[in-house]
């Protein structure tokens, strides 16, 4: 089966990851275009070292190389939303990052 995946778009027509992706360098955005193409191909079972878990709902997709990325996504029904990218700066996941997946999250139900 084949993920649906869709990047979230606020209601004033912002596509924050998408924003992200394309302000990085060429090798960072092709690194986490193979990685959306393995969340597309194998949904919640992509696991470790691609996809962790964060919270009950929350997911992160892991990309790595000399920038280290994060995208946080959920899954609703079939569809896969990506709701925040950020360059990892810290061993643990930052608190305000997931906040601002969930507010986002929280605006798409």
């Amino acid at each position: 089966m084949i993920w649906n995946v869709i990047l979230f778009e606020s209601k004033r027509g912002e596509k924050f990851v998408e924003e992200f992706v394309k302000s990085q360098d060429s090798h960072t955005i092709a690194k986490v275009s193979h990685a959306i193409d393995l969340l597309e191909k194998h949904g919640p079972f992509l696991g470790m070292p691609h996809s962790k878990k964060l919270t009950r709902k929350l997911y992160e997709l892991r990309i790595r190389g000399k920038q280290k990325v994060r995208i946080i996504y959920v899954f609703v029904e079939e569809k896969i939303y990506l709701l925040h990218a950020f360059k990892k700066q810290a061993q643990k996941t930052p608190k305000k990052e997931i906040k601002i997946a969930e507010n986002r999250f929280n605006s798409l139900t």
